[in-house]
């Protein structure tokens, strides 16, 4: 790339780049998987491009943010058209997509789900899951406490690392007196010996019954009829968890028990949302309603901060969730609801349903095909467009992390082959081990990409295994 760009102006070289930010930029709101970290410069579709211009093919499009790929057009287009017409408005106003936004989200829940609801606006996924859970303690009465599962992932702002299972998220920020009580989550490939997937499922819900046995269990006065806790934080494939994906029953268990005591099932889509695994919200595999869902990430495509929930009429009628409950300068802004209004639109005319289950089994098919030839890859899984490898020892089942990052290093040195030219890989790590490589690529990718994909894996983790 030239020093300078008549487009783009100064273009400062990477060298510089890094020693500014190790010198002027807060490492706290980020975590860079190589060491120096990686700098692109361009992206487009499927693909990022470093300064030398060589290409990485991204399968992990944001963490599910960019799920309509890089530079979409209809959707970038959209967003300049709003830019020349109402680029910003103070939130206590009006304008028209973020009504039209709203009413779309709220009919498709009610056609869904069959409840009427209202959609909140935020800016981001962990200033939605806050929304909703000042929501849930207004309607139960000011109730604090919540269930969430073990792997289970909803933020790192205070509130969200209350009902995020991992201690590290919390450690250096005091007591959390109002941390949630963690359950088990059903992950099959690491379910007990001697049970089959629906089995463990089945325990699980069973775990989770036994609570409300007696007064003793912990969490239920029968006397009164009253839970303690107030609502349950499910994803329904687990996101930074490692992309687990429960049997096709155990929703149904859950949300049996919740309705018996009367906890409310709040849904966190922020990762799995907008056609991720084939339907507009993951929990629709499921069979089961929910009571409020969060949404984020993909709803711009990464273009500009937008979030929300919908929640049930009960719950968020202004009547019980009045003006001021909750607010943010920037929520339901302009360029953010024209571009969701967008996303809408364009998921349902591409018709996403049918696209991302056959690109997600045909992906599924090749990494199954990778099993077969690296004993290190102990499982493969899948819903549309949300797999998951988990890397192992040459055991199949003991956690790699190690042979992880080094396929991580290699992928992001741009040193794969394609076509006798240099390519790179983008991969996210996941996992409670941190040993599992998340897919999530764009939902736009070709058949031709995914083959290529899985060529460039096996490229990947054989010189990785070379290497150690």
């Amino acid at each position: 790339m030239n020093a300078f760009d008549k487009n783009a102006g100064l273009v400062i070289d990477d060298a510089q780049l890094l020693a500014d930010e190790a010198k002027y930029s807060s490492f706290g709101d980020t975590v860079h998987y190589v060491d120096p970290p990686k700098i692109f410069r361009t992206c487009n579709g499927s693909y990022m491009y470093d300064t030398a211009g060589t290409p990485f093919l991204d399968l992990q499009m944001w963490y599910s943010a960019v799920n309509f790929g890089y530079a979409n057009q209809r959707l970038n287009n959209v967003l300049k058209n709003q830019i020349d017409l109402l680029p910003q408005v103070a939130s206590q106003y009006l304008h028209q997509t973020r009504i039209e936004l709203a009413k779309t989200i709220a009919l498709d829940a009610k056609k869904k789900f069959g409840l009427d609801g209202r959609v909140h606006f935020n800016v981001g996924g962990a200033q939605a899951i806050e929304d909703s859970l000042k929501l849930v303690r207004n309607f139960k009465n000011g109730k604090s406490l919540m269930f969430a599962f073990e792997g289970g992932y909803h933020g790192r702002t205070l509130g969200a690392s209350s009902i995020t299972s991992s201690y590290r998220y919390r450690r250096r920020f005091g007591h959390f007196g109002e941390r949630a009580m963690f359950l088990p989550f059903p992950y099959p490939f690491r379910r007990p010996k001697g049970m089959t997937a629906e089995e463990y499922s089945e325990n699980c819900v069973n775990q989770f019954a036994r609570l409300f046995e007696t007064e003793y269990n912990g969490v239920w006065d029968p006397k009164t009829g009253q839970c303690e806790y107030a609502a349950f934080y499910v994803e329904p494939i687990q996101g930074t968890g490692g992309y687990v994906v429960p049997p096709m029953g155990f929703f149904k268990g859950l949300k049996k028990v919740l309705d018996q005591y009367g906890i409310l099932m709040v849904v966190d889509e922020i990762q799995m949302g907008f056609w991720r695994t084939g339907k507009l919200w993951s929990i629709e595999h499921f069979g089961v309603v929910p009571d409020a869902v969060v949404f984020g990430k993909a709803l711009t495509n990464g273009l500009n901060p937008l979030s929300g929930l919908w929640a049930r009429e009960e719950m968020i009628n202004p009547t019980i969730f009045p003006p001021g409950s909750t607010h943010s300068t920037f929520n339901s802004n302009p360029l953010g609801t024209s571009l969701g209004l967008e996303v809408m639109k364009m998921g349902y005319e591409l018709d996403y349903e049918t696209s991302v289950p056959k690109k997600g089994a045909h992906f599924l098919e090749g990494l199954k095909d990778l099993q077969k030839k690296h004993k290190e890859i102990g499982d493969v899984d899948g819903l549309g467009l949300a797999l998951r490898a988990e890397i192992c020892t040459d055991d199949g089942f003991t956690p790699n992390k190690a042979l992880l990052d080094r396929m991580v290093d290699i992928g992001l040195a741009g040193d794969l082959e394609h076509n006798g030219k240099k390519i790179g890989l983008v991969l996210d790590v996941g996992g409670w081990y941190k040993n599992v490589i998340t897919f999530a690529p764009s939902l736009e990718i070709t058949h031709e990409e995914i083959d290529l994909a899985i060529a460039l894996l096996d490229q990947l983790i054989t010189k990785a295994k070379r290497s150690m």
